[in-house]
């Protein structure tokens, strides 16, 4: 029989809440030890104590203080960026060796994206899972690089205003911020751009994300196998993820460059790749594909390190 490694979700809102969900559900190397929120009437909390999970509302502070803490082996942080420098110092103090996944952008860690670079970053106390767009995205961007120089890459990333939680809303900023490092350094860009939208449409939309590609010059049908071949390794943790329409690819010839604000006059190929990603309704609906995509990513990450340390 494996044994399970505890773990606690800093943040019972729509992230941490759904990621509770799936611990419960769908893992075989990880049991829920503890939930932590600050609003006492928060429905992750809520939620959390009819599946019989120990709770706490007052923050890192209750976590720390319960005794179950103790056997607590990976904490989750489904918080916000600015909250998560104090947790990470708060419960890096008392538990020096526990392992903390990230899912804001504060990025303490290095970024990891599963199918991309989470075999480097395993040894790691502290991992960064970047942003639901850059979950989404970087892989796509890093398949292209595998097989070209990348000079520049570009996502948008459009989700339902109603997946997007406080937590989100006060992170747009970080949000762009740390999705376009990682395009560059995860994704292995030269240069990299993010933009998120929170499209508000009724009845709410699925996510959409929008990657643009300019690479050297070379065989289109190997950057585009890459391409398949990366989807189907994503789709392995979630499920909804998918194109939406062929892959195209435009000649943008020395001779008659495009200028890309910020960057400046450039030529090579142009790959433009558009997906969707349909969550698994664990909380909320399945337009909510950003959430999914996050909480999956972050899960797929804490199941490799708990067969590490299972042994």
């Amino acid at each position: 029989m494996v044994r399970k490694i505890k773990v606690a979700i800093i943040g019972s809102g729509n992230i941490g809440t759904d990621l509770m969900i799936k611990v419960i559900r769908k893992s075989k190397y990880l049991e829920m030890g503890a939930m932590v929120g600050i609003d006492v009437n928060s429905d992750g909390l809520a939620r959390a104590g009819r599946m019989g999970v120990t709770t706490t509302h007052e923050g890192v502070e209750g976590l720390v203080s319960l005794p179950v803490f103790q056997e607590i082996d990976i904490v989750f942080d489904a918080t916000s960026a600015e909250a998560h420098k104090y947790h990470e110092e708060y419960v890096r103090e008392r538990r020096p060796e526990i392992k903390i996944i990230d899912l804001t952008p504060a990025a303490i860690g290095p970024y990891c994206v599963p199918v991309v670079n989470l075999d480097r970053n395993l040894e790691l106390n502290n991992v960064n899972m970047v942003t639901c767009g850059g979950q989404a995205t970087i892989p796509i961007v890093a398949a292209v690089s595998r097989i070209a120089k990348v000079h520049y890459a570009e996502i948008v990333a459009s989700i339902s205003s109603k997946s997007a939680g406080p937590g989100t809303r006060a992170n747009i900023d970080e949000f762009t911020e740390t999705t376009s490092r990682a395009i560059e350094i995860v994704g292995g860009a030269e240069k990299g751009k993010a933009i998120i939208i929170l499209n508000p449409a009724e009845p709410p939309l699925i996510m959409r994300d929008t990657v643009y590609v300019l690479s050297e010059i070379i065989d289109q049908k190997l950057i585009e196998k890459s391409i398949i071949e990366m989807i189907s390794d994503v789709n392995n943790y979630v499920p909804g993820y998918r194109l939406k329409q062929k892959i195209q690819f435009d000649y943008i010839s020395p001779n008659e460059p495009i200028n890309i604000p910020g960057v400046g006059m450039m030529s090579g190929l142009k790959t433009s790749v558009y997906l969707e990603v349909e969550g698994a309704a664990h909380y909320l609906p399945s337009y909510a594909g950003n959430l999914d995509i996050m909480t999956s990513a972050a899960l797929a990450t804490a199941e490799k390190l708990a067969t590490l340390m299972a042994g």
